[in-house]
């Protein structure tokens, strides 16, 4: 199947063309929203939770882990039933999901009702957002899908920053005696108004060209998912065991099976789970490829940030979750210029962010070495403020790069591409970022373990600045 073949698998006009308007716009973007706060918002409840649950420090990690696994591992999944069942009503089911799994969460009696939670949460996640940009990719065009696509970024890029503000002040407010439950208890009423605005405003779209599910594809996908997260996210706190050895082994043995299982199903003229020959647009390729150490770079330095300031600097959960307040408030007001800059400068845009982020994160690397241990709002805000105006300048334009060349009729699959690869480098950022920090404490101190760690995050950046370089210099 060649490039043009994909190009030319165009939605025709349905009986009533579907358009989402801006009540429609403003509820995707809250269900985009919900997945990612729930990645983050645990951060700085966990020692409330460890403690009210007597829950081990691995135990704990699975809490993190259970939910962001399950979620990646199902996202392309999601994509598809979406394009094949309707995105809408896969919208409005995975959000009811969501809804529940949260309620089980908050109400779990638990350490590992909890994990089992987490891990339902996360695969409801995984049936809800991937129809979000489907839907967006679906229903907008030309400069109103610009504009939807850019608000998406912002969106993203604030939850994330967000999640772990709200989560400390959750914790810390102990809404009703609730503590640490009420930052899942919170999700139920946002979703309740979100079905009921969704059901309104909601536009019904659907691939013209649906196809079945690949089963051999989703098995695998999973599986080299599995290989490589269960192990990263659990091996330090379980002491390393046999099996995240062998689990790291067999991970590169299924990735080449699963592809060699979807390039022989794209040559055979069916829809594979992933089809290769999407690959072969460049915008999307070389997007992916750059969402990688961003990604990273993002989830592991909020990980690493909570532990040190709530176990280093001693700062309680809303401190800790307000000194990185300036970030998000920076991101969300330059994203929004995002689309006037890209299209008066093209992409080279992100490479400006990049260097912008480089700047952030050194000032931030820079108070730490001096401050410590009285480290708080004050002295990072400087640098937490240029590194979120970096963050806005790449995030949200890397995301309309990677989608833009991907025909309607396959948006469900090109997001949930795009989102799981964001979301499986997400949790690495926290297993590998989060090890490296834990592991350096012991022998260098929180300080040095901290600035050693902002240093490597910086190797990242510089990393994705470089990519940016190979990107098209105009978005489609």
């Amino acid at each position: 199947m060649t490039t043009e073949t994909i190009s030319s698998r165009t939605v025709r006009p349905s009986v009533a063309s579907p358009s989402l308007g801006g009540l429609g716009l403003f509820t995707v973007l809250l269900a985009a929203a919900l997945p990612l706060i729930d990645f983050f918002i645990v951060n700085v409840a966990l020692p409330t939770i460890g403690r009210d649950l007597h829950a081990s420090e691995a135990v704990l990690e699975l809490v993190v882990a259970g939910y962001g696994v399950a979620y990646a591992v199902l996202l392309v999944l999601g994509g598809r039933l979406g394009d094949l069942f309707g995105r809408r009503r896969l919208f409005l089911g995975g959000m009811a999901a969501f809804g529940l799994t949260s309620l089980a969460c908050g109400l779990a009696p638990d350490a590992w009702s909890l994990v089992a939670a987490r891990v339902a949460q996360g695969a409801a996640s995984a049936a809800m957002l991937p129809q979000v940009l489907a839907t967006i990719q679906a229903a907008t065009s030309g400069q109103r899908r610009a504009r939807a696509m850019g608000l998406y970024g912002a969106t993203a890029g604030l939850s994330m920053v967000a999640g772990q503000i709200l989560g400390g002040v959750l914790v810390a407010a102990d809404v009703w005696g609730t503590g640490w439950r009420s930052v899942f208890l919170v999700n139920v009423p946002v979703v309740i108004a979100g079905l009921v605005l969704a059901a309104r405003a909601v536009p019904e779209t659907r691939s013209q060209h649906p196809e079945p599910v690949d089963g051999p594809g989703t098995v695998l996908l999973a599986a080299a998912l599995l290989a490589l997260l269960a192990p990263l996210t659990e091996g330090r706190a379980a002491g390393w065991p046999l099996w995240t050895w062998l689990s790291l082994v067999a991970f590169p043995v299924v990735a080449g099976a699963f592809y060699a299982v979807e390039r022989r199903a794209d040559r055979q003229g069916r829809t594979p789970l992933v089809p290769p020959s999407l690959f072969r647009l460049v915008s999307l390729r070389r997007g992916l490829v750059m969402i990688v150490p961003f990604s990273v770079g993002f989830s592991g330095f909020m990980f690493v940030i909570a532990v040190a300031l709530q176990r280093g600097a001693g700062l309680g959960p809303v401190p800790a979750g307000l000194a990185l307040a300036p970030m998000a408030v920076v991101f969300f007001f330059v994203s929004l210029a995002g689309p006037r800059l890209v299209a008066r400068y093209g992409t080279r845009v992100v490479t400006a962010g990049a260097v912008v982020q480089l700047v952030g994160v050194g000032l931030m690397a820079l108070a730490v070495r001096q401050s410590w241990p009285h480290l708080g709002l004050v002295e990072l805000l400087p640098g937490a403020a240029v590194a979120g105006a970096g963050q806005a300048l790449q995030l949200p334009v890397i995301f309309r790069i990677i989608l833009s060349e991907v025909p309607a009729a396959r948006a469900g699959v090109g997001s949930g591409v795009m989102v799981t690869i964001q979301q499986s480098s997400l949790a690495l950022g926290v297993a590998t970022l989060g090890t490296l920090f834990l592991s350096l404490v012991p022998g260098l101190g929180m300080r040095d373990a901290l600035v050693t760690t902002l240093l490597v995050q910086l190797a990242g950046v510089v990393l994705t600045g470089l990519l940016s370089l190979r990107l098209p210099r105009t978005i489609g």
